[in-house]
Parts: C-alpha cells; sequence; structure tokens
C-alpha cells in the first residue's frame, strides 16, 4: 500500500461562495442520505424530497435505503458500490453524528459538498435543525450556501515494519484497549521523537473538527475549526504527564502499542475499526483529501459552540451583533 506522505498537506480551509442564481434548476442532482431508523428522518427525507422535485431538482437515493423511505418514483435508486455521488452538485444528510459522518465517507471520495440536518442531540458537523428544513430546501434551490474545506487524517498501521492497514478520518483516529479489565500500554511520539509512555484506555489523535466529539470528551481542548492543527489527547491515563497535546499540522503524531500489552483497536471516526496486535504502530499525519461541508448560516464559531453547549453566558455586556 502507498504511504501518505507529508508533503501531500492541502492548502489552509477555505470558503468558497456560492452566489444566489435564477438559472434553470434542469440537470441538477441532490443525494440524500437519511437515518431510516430514526422516524424524525423519515418524515424529514419526505419534505426533502417533495420541495426539491417540486423545484425541477432531481434527488439520489441508496437503493438498500429507498424501501423504507417515502419516495415517489421519480426519485433515483443507485448501489452503494458505485459512485453515487456521480453528478450531484450536494449531499444533505439527514441524521446525527453518526450518520454525518457516514455521508463524509461519501463526501470525501466525490468531492461533493455535504450539507447536514440534525436529528440528533449535538450534532456539531450539521448546519441546519430539523425545523429549518423549509429553509434548507429553499437555500439549496437558489445556491445560497458557501462551502468550506474541513482537514482531515491519513492514518496507517505498521506492524513488524510493514504497513498493514490504511484509513482516515474527518473527526478522530482513536488507538483503544480491546479488553476492559487491561489497561493499554503506549508510547507516544511527535515527528519521530518521543513524548510519554502510559498505560490507559488509549489515546486519540483528533483534528480541529473533531475536537467537540471524542476528544473533548476525553478532555481535550476545542479548537476552531480555521486553526490548522493535530490533537492528541491520552483516555483515563495513569501517569503524571499524560496531558493533550496540540501540534503543527505538519507534524506526524505515532502511537506505538508495547509488546508486552494486551492487543488494542483502532477506531477511525467510530465507524471503521481494526485489531491492533502488541507491537503495533499507529501513525497519523494531515490527510491529502479534505472533505467539503455547505454552510448556511454566518454564525461565528463561537456562537455555535454556546448554541449546541446550552452555554451559559448570562451577565456577559459585550456589544450584541
Amino acid at each position: 500500500m502507498p504511504e501518505p506522505g507529508a508533503g501531500d498537506a492541502v492548502a489552509a480551509p477555505a470558503v468558497e461562495p456560492m452566489t444566489p442564481t435564477a438559472e434553470a434548476t434542469a440537470d441538477r442532482t441532490v443525494f440524500l442520505l437519511a437515518h431510516t431508523g430514526r422516524p424524525a428522518a423519515i418524515r424529514s427525507a419526505e419534505l426533502v424530497v417533495q420541495g426539491l422535485l417540486r423545484s425541477g431538482i432531481g434527488v439520489r437515493v441508496l437503493a438498500a435505503e429507498a424501501a423504507d423511505l417515502p419516495l415517489p418514483p421519480a426519485v433515483e435508486r443507485v448501489d452503494a458500490d458505485r459512485d453515487v455521488l456521480n453528478g450531484c452538485e450536494l449531499l444533505v444528510v439527514l441524521g446525527g453524528d453518526g450518520t454525518l459522518l457516514r455521508g463524509a465517507e461519501f463526501a470525501r471520495v466525490s468531492g461533493v459538498p455535504m450539507l447536514g440536518v440534525n436529528l440528533g442531540r449535538v450534532g456539531f458537523l450539521a448546519e441546519a435543525e430539523r425545523d429549518d428544513l423549509d429553509k434548507v430546501v429553499d437555500r439549496v434551490v437558489t445556491r445560497q450556501y458557501e462551502v468550506e474545506e474541513r482537514m482531515t487524517i491519513d492514518v496507517l498501521v505498521r506492524n513488524d515494519g510493514h504497513i498493514v492497514h490504511t484509513d482516515w478520518a474527518l473527526n478522530e483516529a482513536s488507538v483503544e484497549k480491546a479488553a476492559r479489565e487491561r489497561l493499554l500500554e503506549v508510547v507516544t511520539e511527535v515527528d519521530n521523537r518521543p513524548v510519554s509512555r502510559f498505560g490507559g484506555d488509549g489515546v486519540v489523535c483528533a483534528t480541529p473538527t473533531g475536537s467537540t466529539a471524542y476528544a473533548f470528551s476525553a478532555g481535550g481542548p476545542v479548537v476552531w475549526p480555521e486553526v490548522e492543527a493535530l490533537l492528541m489527547v491520552p483516555i483515563s491515563a495513569h501517569a503524571l504527564f499524560a496531558k493533550p497535546l496540540v501540534t503543527s499540522p505538519k507534524s506526524v503524531l505515532a502511537v506505538e502499542v508495547q509488546p508486552q500489552t494486551p492487543h488494542g483497536v483502532l477506531w477511525c471516526d467510530g465507524r471503521r475499526t481494526v485489531e491492533l496486535p502488541a507491537g503495533a504502530r499507529v501513525e497519523v499525519r494531515r490527510g491529502a483529501v479534505p472533505v467539503r461541508l455547505a454552510r448556511l448560516h454566518h454564525a461565528s464559531f463561537t456562537d455555535r459552540l454556546v448554541a449546541k453547549f446550552a452555554l451559559p453566558v448570562a451577565g456577559w455586556r459585550g456589544a450584541p451583533h
């Protein structure tokens, strides 16, 4: 397998304006991905499909999900084993963060922007809530949205000096213990220099986007998405020095599973997993391919942070926007 190089880094996160247009909607297609296990997602999908078709925009869905959705015959059904987003201008995802991360797997490969509608709890990756469906459809139809790039990470696993697995993540790659009753002994490393050895539940390596996800729960800092950085956050470490680290986006992070410890597991975005034998080494670097997110709002990340976590700001006397 080819090894991703540090020189493959993409440019800084950019915002690409999509200005309103009155051009015809012919030959426009939107891909719809929904959490079909949620009744709210099924109803939301029905409303989105109706609005887009009424405006002359085609809709495409996965054939495996079509049976669970109330779809008219005009909706295109495709198999997941092909380039499902080919010819689509946008991927609309209805669900929680798990569904959005699933959508990111399609969006990254194609470069098609992803627009998330949150039907879960926090939904940091989502741009709208279920009550905003009419606005979402209107903005999609009139192309009133902006596109920004979010940094990803490339992940590889070495064992006995050989690359045995490669992967990627939008939020994080976590090296974790496989057995609940045993600690995972690891050595962490930044740019080929050792940082610390400790036993614990594992280590999270995250992007700024992922700083509000698993890394946050593990005690890591919140990093604004326009900041280019990599995070390394220990999970329940038994050590005097096991603090979260924020490094350059050019750094290469590594976690080595010690030979005398039980095997561990690697999770990428909590979706894809592989077993790590004792002695395995996980390397994390900036991803060569970003994920593009569609944005409807101009609210600052600070305001989004306060709203998503319902942070108390009563008493603030700054100038209102």
